[in-house]
């Protein structure tokens, strides 16, 4: 039978402890646990519920981070403008967007976010934050809802998915100018939410009430774990690694999930 060391050509190192910084695959006795370890790197993601928005809708927008959200615009119903933040605990009303709609995307941050699209007009409407209001800008190429939106910043955003009278796979890259189409997501579909930057986004849910997340890794759509509850209509805001989902329809719901995906050691059972 193949040994450790005859495989990786060192043997199992003795630690009094845990190391301090383990690599990925490294493998270590701990002496005080009187345990064999391994540095697993990144673990599978999941979600968790999280507190509710302040006024139940769906088909709404977000921006921003994990601890620091927008939520903006939705279907109460009617179409609202109505615009909340959040602190990673509590979600609290702040100024209302210039136009009321719902279906239309977002992203940026908590003092600098975008708001796009629409199903209901102008569905082209393109709206900045700077922290305090909404300031309509230049419009989108071609007029079109129920689409996701991720970026870190407001100059360099994904118009994800999507509805032209059928639900797309569209992925547009916005360079603070211009939208340039750029590949396509795996599946087709609408009423999605998204989060992260413009080369390392989370796309999920969707219609009709679908779980499905992707991972957009700069270049091509890879699929990931999905939400506990298909949903589509939602927020979606954060990174790949600490994502929020906020509201939607499933029915029409304020629940908010949280998703993280961190590394861990894991101990291996010798016995």
């Amino acid at each position: 039978m193949a040994e450790y060391k005859g495989i990786h050509g060192t043997k199992v190192q003795d630690y009094t402890t845990d190391p301090a910084n383990p690599l990925t695959g490294q493998v270590w006795y701990n002496e005080t646990d009187n345990a064999l370890k391994v540095n697993t790197g990144a673990l599978v993601g999941a979600w968790t519920t999280g507190n509710s928005l302040n006024t139940a809708r769906n088909s709404l927008a977000g921006a921003g981070t994990q601890t620091a959200a927008l939520a903006f615009g939705g279907e109460t119903p009617p179409s609202s403008a109505l615009t909340e933040s959040y602190n990673g605990t509590n979600w609290t009303e702040v100024n209302d967007l210039t136009t009321g709609r719902y279906f239309l995307s977002g992203v940026g941050t908590q003092t600098a976010a975008l708001a796009f699209g629409s199903i209901s007009a102008p569905k082209v409407l393109t709206e900045t934050w700077n922290g305090t209001n909404w300031t309509e800008v230049n419009d989108l190429n071609t007029a079109r809802g129920f689409l996701a939106g991720a970026g870190s910043t407001n100059t360099a955003v994904l118009a994800i998915g999507g509805y032209t009278g059928v639900g797309v796979a569209n992925t547009e890259l916005w360079n603070g100018t211009n939208w340039t189409e750029v590949n396509d997501l795996n599946t087709a579909r609408n009423s999605l939410a998204g989060a992260g930057t413009s080369t390392a986004a989370l796309a999920f849910g969707g219609s009709p009430n679908i779980a499905a997340t992707e991972e957009w890794n700069g270049t091509n759509w890879v699929e990931v774990n999905d939400l506990n509850t298909g949903r589509s209509k939602s927020a979606g805001a954060g990174t790949t690694t600490a994502a929020l989902a906020a509201g939607g329809e499933s029915p029409r719901t304020a629940a908010t999930e949280e998703f993280s995906e961190t590394g861990g050691t894991v101990t291996i059972d010798t016995d």
